[in-house]
């Protein structure tokens, strides 16, 4: 039904256009001879009449103007008609010629303009009236808005605004911009009103509700300058998304986005292009754990785009892999994927993986993660994180993987919790394994908080916001590096690159946030007022939990690595007292004997004497 409604719509188009081209023709030759037309000119005109109607319709059909929809009607279509009316007239000159049916060569040219006026008129008066149904329709855009940033992103968006203003509900009513020589011109009918410090006065005089942020790439300093300003007005802030983001197809352009916090990183995100550094993925068997999580699944994705010849895709909730391998078959079916849920403590299901898989590279992402739980389930996050990583080291290097990376914590650095201290002594017996193996390459990689995983801050303020408040802060001073999930993922592929043995990669992310302006940004981007429309309560600190997080400790001299955003810490070559009293600190912290658990014994070398070193301290 709505094929035949096309075609009817078509063939009315079409014989409107016998009309047009017919009336041009005509017009044209009638303004040449000022009304007066020779018989002779007028017996030839009734020759070409049909010809050139048909030779029309022919390029209008071969060009595609029939299957346009005029309605959103561009520069493109205008060039086209231009180009339909100039085959058009130089065919029925063509013909005119051919035939003996000359007309003055003034009136092809008269027929020229007359024609593109009227195939023109015609098409884009239907773009006039689809935009003025489309604005006296649904909503007349009550909530009067302002654009920030009156470039070419700010140009696209007031259009689009325009364009879509009864399904928004908003109408742009002016620019804000800083350059002096927009102020006072007039884009897409909206004027540029000023420089960012008129947003307060223009909000009051001209009842603005919504101030639409149009600088996809604006820094963070702009950025919360801008939102500091708005901060008192009742104003909605909004921004458009990104170009990579409508390039990629994730969202449209008229999709105006809350403000994400991601959007206010104190700092430029990290871009790693790992297409130049993931050669060793290429046609290789990948292990990832911890599949069904945050980072997990993300590694998936990205690995799945370098060509690995199997992924293997482990943990222990059923749910996360079949959620994660139910969506990697749909977008990455090329790819020889095993679905395996497997417990990391498991030693003997682990090897029998290894044993059937050998993996080549393996990504441990799989690890008990929050720091007040894990307070309360000792036991259970050292069998994890410690005990489950172990049995990934030991397998990797005894069953040939090429390359290992561990996923590590900034938590780990002088760790106050369970959490981090059961991380840190990951990182120190991968880093015994590292030495004394030359086959693998271990290697791993520290985070912050990750912005956007499940059960991070962000996500619980959203919640609390979404509830009405209050949002709970822990303490008013506290700070945390955050990053994002690509940043995150970047990072560890980059370091199965740049790993030689042992080294714990950081990458730099900047200045540490307070969770209380982090708190109090999330509240005003969503159009509320921090202690107004939303409480902040301060909880206290939590068990496990500190001030504040660090990169690196004090014996870790870190260093540049190639790519300017990442450092290393190497393996120190820590004496075996050195990390003998390590160990014996972090097992007072988790109320156990590390040595005895990690069974050092097994390991070749000297650090099979760590073990009877502690038994004899005991």
């Amino acid at each position: 039904m709505l094929n035949l409604n096309n075609k009817i719509k078509q063939l009315i188009l079409a014989l409107m256009d016998v009309v047009l081209v017919s009336s041009a023709l005509y017009f044209a030759l009638v303004l040449r001879f000022e009304g007066q037309i020779p018989a002779g000119f007028l017996a030839n005109l009734e020759g070409l009449l049909l010809p050139v109607v048909l030779i029309n319709l022919v390029v209008l059909f071969f060009l595609g103007l029939y299957r346009r929809l005029w309605r959103y009607a561009s520069v493109d279509e205008i060039l086209l008609v231009i180009l339909a009316v100039t085959l058009t007239s130089a065919g029925a000159l063509l013909y005119s010629w051919q035939f003996e049916l000359m007309l003055p060569r003034s009136v092809y040219v008269i027929f020229w303009f007359m024609l593109l006026f009227f195939l023109g008129a015609s098409r884009f008066s239907l773009r006039l009236l689809s935009s003025y149904l489309r604005r006296k329709g649904g909503h007349n855009g009550d909530r009067r808005a302002l654009i920030v940033g009156a470039g070419d992103a700010g140009a696209l968006v007031a259009e689009e605004i325009k364009k879509h203003q009864g399904l928004l509900g908003i109408r742009p009513v002016g620019f804000i911009d800083d350059d002096p020589n927009k102020r006072g011109q007039v884009i897409q009918g909206i004027p540029v009103l000023g420089g960012r410090e008129k947003i307060p006065r223009l909000v009051q005089e001209k009842k603005i509700a919504e101030v639409v942020i149009a600088m996809p790439s604006t820094p963070y300093a702009l950025m919360r300058e801008i939102i500091g300003i708005c901060e008192g007005l009742e104003v909605k802030i909004k921004t458009v998304p990104g170009i990579f983001e409508i390039l990629e197809g994730h969202v449209g352009v008229t999709r105006l986005k809350e403000v994400e916090i991601e959007d206010l990183l104190k700092r430029t995100q990290v871009k790693v292009e790992i297409n130049e550094i993931a050669d060793y993925l290429a046609g290789r068997v990948v292990l990832v754990t911890g599949a069904g999580g945050s980072i997990g699944s993300e590694l998936c994705r990205q690995v799945s785009l370098l060509g690995p010849r199997r992924l293997i895709m482990l943990d222990h909730d059923e749910n996360g892999v079949f959620y994660i391998h139910r969506e990697m078959e749909v977008k990455f079916s090329h790819v020889d994927l095993c679905p395996l849920v497997r417990d990391i403590q498991s030693r003997d299901s682990l090897e029998k993986v290894f044993r059937e898989f050998r993996p080549h590279v393996v990504f441990h992402a799989a690890a008990y993660k929050h720091v007040p739980l894990m307070e309360l389930n000792v036991e259970e996050a050292v069998k994890n994180n410690i005990r489950g990583g172990k049995n990934l080291v030991d397998l990797s290097a005894r069953y040939g993987v090429e390359r290992f990376v561990l996923i590590s914590t900034d938590k780990a650095v002088n760790p106050g919790s369970v959490m981090g201290a059961t991380k840190r002594v990951s990182e120190i017996y991968l880093q015994q394994v590292a030495r004394r193996n030359g086959e693998c390459v271990f290697c791993a990689v520290r985070f912050g908080n990750v912005l956007g995983s499940r059960g991070s801050v962000v996500t619980l303020f959203r919640e609390q916001i979404a509830r009405g408040g209050p949002v709970t802060v822990t303490h008013p001073e506290m700070t945390r590096y955050f990053m994002t999930i690509p940043e995150a993922v970047q990072l560890v592929v980059q370091a199965g690159a740049l790993g030689q043995r042992g080294e714990i990669f950081v990458l730099d992310m900047g200045e540490p946030i307070k969770i209380m302006e982090l708190a109090q940004d999330m509240i005003l981007l969503s159009g509320l007022q921090p202690g107004k429309d939303v409480e902040i309560k301060v909880t206290g600190i939590r068990p496990g939990e500190k001030l504040n997080e660090e990169l690196f400790n004090y014996r870790e001299n870190f260093a540049l690595t190639r790519h300017e955003r990442i450092f290393v810490a190497p393996d120190t070559e820590c004496t075996l007292q050195e990390i003998e009293k390590e160990l014996q600190q972090l097992g007072g912290k988790l109320q156990t004997d590390l040595a005895e658990l990690l069974e050092l014994d097994k390991i070749p070398g000297d650090v099979a004497n760590l073990k009877r070193r502690n038994h004899r301290g005991t």
